[in-house]
């Protein structure tokens, strides 16, 4: 196998995520599954590897927000169904029925000119029909008793247009992953649950009915219905710190740097951009190829640690498109090709992607979708590598 440009890269564990997966399906409700949620290039892990771990260790649903991303996975070799979860032009439905993909339809419109399509092309296409029972994004509006007569009706209408499959209906929660957000979520899921009633009252039956993202997922056991959609916990992490511990999770990635440069600077000296820190004493730093451009945020400037020998290692200065600076004063041994944590484990400390999200206000679902793609996925398995992915240089991509 192509050894891969140690500068920085991503290491991803994908027994972590086949462990996750299966801790994930030892909770459910009988006779409920779970939809493999690997949009965004599985959250930024590598769409392809992790969709073939899931499909290893049983995953038989996976959801994407795009038809590119559908595609993706197909040709990476997944020939289980696949939900788009977002928008796909109605003029691709000819694609959609050819790959065997199946198609969110959030408004009456929409699925009018998809039927439309459909028909003309002599394809059918299957869809499940999305409620938005509270995030005001997509699908059909029901916030408020008041809206469900007409939902039910130009749901209704949909499912019995020709050249559409309807399959499944579902919602998504909009606060499930707060303290103070089971009153709002129970009013949604109670809301979908008026919906799929009043349908069934009308002879239309759906054979997947789903709702819970990764929080409800962990947290209401009674809304798992058919089908759950967990995403952000198949990697290892929680949507927010209270939820913390309600599974035992594995994270799947690190991020990994190198040391390029070591060097002494007297008192005095500034460093990097703007010259917004100047050593008040004798400064070993270390410098390291990352910088913004590969997903390390520039805000991270004099505030953020790497781990280096198993030891916090401050920015010095600020960061950089390609490069930042470490001060790695007092910590032996630091020399040129060492490898430096930039989150993930070292030794015996850890530094968590949450603490790396939270120094830029943000949360760790952002920080690694962020990862840049010129930084490789390297990928694990049995502590072996067993494969990588170069963005920058697909030809590397080996399985």
């Amino acid at each position: 196998m192509t050894d891969f440009l140690k500068r920085t890269w991503a290491t991803i564990d994908l027994d972590a995520i086949r462990d996750n997966y299966h801790a994930i399906l030892g909770m459910l409700t009988p006779g409920c599954r779970a939809m493999a949620i690997v949009k965004a290039d599985a959250y930024g892990h590598g769409a392809g590897y992790v969709s073939r771990a899931l499909r290893d260790a049983g995953a038989d649903w996976f959801g994407v927000s795009n038809l590119d991303e559908a595609l993706q996975i197909r040709r990476a070799g997944i020939t289980q169904p696949i939900l788009i979860l977002g928008y796909t032009p109605a003029r691709e439905a000819r694609r959609l029925a050819e790959y065997g993909i199946t198609q969110t339809v959030c408004n009456g419109e929409y699925g009018e000119e998809l039927s439309r399509v459909a028909a003309a092309a002599g394809v059918e296409v299957r869809i499940h029909i999305k409620i938005d029972t509270g995030m005001s994004r997509i699908g059909f509006l029901c916030q408020r008793e008041k809206e469900l007569p007409q939902a039910v009706a130009e749901v209704s209408a949909i499912c019995r247009l020709p050249s559409l499959v309807p399959e499944g209906i579902f919602t998504h929660f909009a606060s499930a992953d707060e303290e103070e957000g089971e009153t709002f979520t129970r009013l949604q899921f109670s809301l979908f649950q008026a919906v799929v009633a009043a349908l069934e009252e009308k002879g239309i039956h759906f054979a997947l009915r789903h709702c819970c993202n990764s929080a409800a997922t962990l947290l209401y056991p009674e809304m798992h219905l058919d089908l759950v959609r967990p995403g952000l916990i198949l990697y290892g992490l929680f949507p927010s710190s209270w939820l913390a511990g309600k599974l035992p999770l594995h994270p799947a990635m690190e991020l990994k740097t190198v040391v390029s440069m070591v060097k002494d600077i007297p008192a005095g000296s500034v460093v990097s951009y703007g010259r917004t820190y100047t050593a008040s004493k004798e400064t070993t730093l270390a410098t390291v190829p990352i910088g913004y451009a590969d997903g390390y945020p520039r805000s991270f400037s004099n505030r953020a640690y790497m781990l280096v020998n198993g030891r916090r290692a401050s920015i010095t200065g600020r960061v950089c498109m390609d490069q930042c600076m470490l001060d790695v004063s007092g910590i032996p041994g630091v020399r040129e090709g060492m490898v430096v944590t930039v989150f993930g484990r070292d030794g015996g400390e850890t530094l968590p992607v949450e603490e790396f999200a939270s120094l830029c206000g943000t949360i760790n679902y952002e920080s690694i979708c962020l990862i840049g793609k010129r930084v490789p996925r390297v990928f694990l398995s049995g502590g072996h590598t067993v494969g990588q992915l170069n963005y920058i240089v697909p030809e590397e991509e080996t399985r």
